[in-house]
C-alpha cells in the first residue's frame, strides 16, 4: 500500500522551498493542490491521488511538453517534477471565464497564441481519442446505451490529419489566463492532435455564436477561416461526444448540465 506524501514532505526534496508556507487550492480532480509561498517565490504543487493513465500524460512527460511552451512564453514554468509530484511557478493573472471570450479583442488573443502554440516541436505522443473514450465508458454511470453507443460512433469515425501539431487539448476558460500576456494552464493533455480540436473545445464548450466563431477562425487563419470551417465543425461534434462521455463518467456531474450537452449532440450534424 502506497502512502500519500504530504506537501511538506515533498517540499523537504525540493532544494529551497523547505519550510515554505502553504495554502490548499480547490480544483484538482485527480490530484491536491497547494499554493506554495516562501518569500518573493510562489509556486503551484500537485500531488497525485494515484497512478496517472491515459488520457493523462505522465506527469515528466507533462513538463517536457509545458516546458517548451514557457519558453514560447506560453506557460509558466515547470520548477519540479516525480512520479506523481508536479511542481510550477505561480503567475499572477487574469484566470478566465467564460465571459472573457466575449471581450473585445480576446477571440485575436486567443488564436495569436494558438497560432503559437501549434508550431511548437511535436511531442512524439498521438492524442487516440478511442482511448480516452474506452476509459470514460469504462466508468459511465449517468448515460443510457443510445448516448454511449452514438458517442463512441462518432469517435470511431474520426481519423487524425498529417499535420499534427503540438495541442493542448483542455482549452476550458478556466486553463487560460492573462499576465498581461495569455498563458494556458494544465498540460496534462497535452500532446500532437488535429490543431483544429483545440479550436473546437474553445467554440463547444463555450458555446460561442457563429459570429464569433467566424471572428476566431478569421483571426487563426489570417481571414481564411470559412474555408476550413466544415473542418472545424467535425472537431467540434468529436470534442462533444468526448465531453459527454467525460461528463458520464463522473458521479459529481450535474443532471441537467449533462442533459443540455447530450441534447447538443443530437443535434449535431453528425
Amino acid at each position: 500500500m502506497t502512502v500519500a506524501r504530504t506537501p511538506e514532505e515533498v517540499l523537504g526534496q525540493i532544494p529551497g522551498w523547505e519550510g515554505a508556507t502553504l495554502a490548499q487550492l480547490s480544483g484538482g480532480l485527480t490530484n491536491r493542490t497547494w499554493r506554495v509561498t516562501k518569500g518573493d517565490e510562489s509556486g503551484v504543487l500537485k500531488i497525485d491521488d494515484g497512478p496517472r493513465d491515459v488520457p493523462f500524460n505522465t506527469r515528466r512527460d507533462e513538463a517536457n511538453i509545458q516546458k517548451m511552451a514557457a519558453l514560447a512564453g506560453l506557460a509558466p514554468s515547470v520548477l519540479f517534477v516525480d512520479d506523481g509530484i508536479y511542481f510550477s511557478e505561480f503567475v499572477e493573472g487574469t484566470v478566465w471565464e467564460r465571459d472573457c471570450l466575449d471581450k473585445a479583442g480576446n477571440l485575436e488573443l486567443i488564436a495569436g497564441a494558438l497560432r503559437r502554440l501549434h508550431a511548437l516541436q511535436l511531442t512524439g505522443r498521438s492524442f487516440d481519442a478511442r482511448v480516452a473514450a474506452n476509459r470514460y465508458v469504462e466508468k459511465n454511470s449517468r448515460l443510457d446505451s443510445d448516448t454511449v453507443e452514438k458517442c463512441t460512433a462518432i469517435v470511431s469515425s474520426m481519423r487524425l490529419p498529417q499535420n499534427l501539431c503540438c495541442c493542448h487539448n483542455d482549452l476550458v476558460a478556466a486553463n487560460l489566463i492573462t499576465t498581461p500576456d495569455l498563458m494556458f494552464l494544465d498540460w496534462e493533455y497535452a500532446c500532437d492532435n488535429d490543431p483544429f480540436f483545440d479550436l473546437a473545445t474553445i467554440v463547444e464548450h463555450h458555446q460561442l455564436t457563429d459570429a464569433q466563431v467566424k471572428r476566431l477562425l478569421d483571426a487563426y487563419l489570417g481571414g481564411d477561416g470559412q474555408r476550413w470551417r466544415a473542418h472545424l465543425e467535425k472537431q467540434r461534434v468529436l470534442y462533444l461526444a468526448l465531453l459527454c462521455l467525460w461528463m458520464g463518467s463522473r458521479p459529481d456531474t450535474d443532471s441537467i448540465e449533462l442533459q443540455a450537452v447530450v441534447g447538443r449532440l443530437a443535434t449535431s450534424c453528425f
